[in-house]
């Protein structure tokens, strides 16, 4: 099964939108295996959208992000990086569409709610920037054979 990391970001966390947020990926069959919240650090965001450097917003996105402590999460599931994206909706919420977590509950491109790695080579990464291997749990539901055919899994 493929891991993926989400961050419930200040504006969701301020708005009081975890318990929904969290419900959207957990009804679509995600399996929640790492969940904390964190104060995110300076240092942390800077390796995090490091890829970002350069722009002139970056400053200003680390700064969202240290505005309140954060949801992270581990998520797990057949094509979960997919999955999550489908579900977060496009970065801009002006642009994301209605059904999405953005689409739905975002009206702007840094205020966006949530952070989903874009890849499974950055899942990987992003994953072991915010969880220790302890901080994964392993479990079984009963809801296995009800979200996946025998032939996928």
């Amino acid at each position: 099964m493929e891991k993926t990391l989400v961050i419930l970001k200040p504006s969701c966390v301020m708005r009081g939108l975890i318990g929904e947020v969290l419900t959207r990926f957990e009804r679509k069959g995600l399996h929640l295996i790492g969940l904390k919240m964190a104060q995110l650090t300076d240092e942390q965001l800077s390796e995090h959208y490091a890829h970002l450097a350069g722009k002139p917003f970056f400053q200003m996105l680390k700064d969202a992000m240290m505005a309140s402590p954060v949801i992270v999460c581990a998520f797990e599931g057949l094509d979960a990086v997919e999955v999550v994206r489908s579900i977060t909706g496009a970065t801009n919420g002006r642009k994301a569409a209605a059904g999405t977590i953005r689409g739905d509950f975002s009206i702007s491109g840094q205020e966006n709610i949530v952070h989903a790695s874009d890849s499974v080579e950055n899942a990987k990464i992003e994953l072991k920037r915010f969880f220790k291997d302890d901080e994964f749990f392993e479990y079984s539901t009963p809801m296995m054979p009800f979200l996946y055919a025998g032939d996928e899994v």
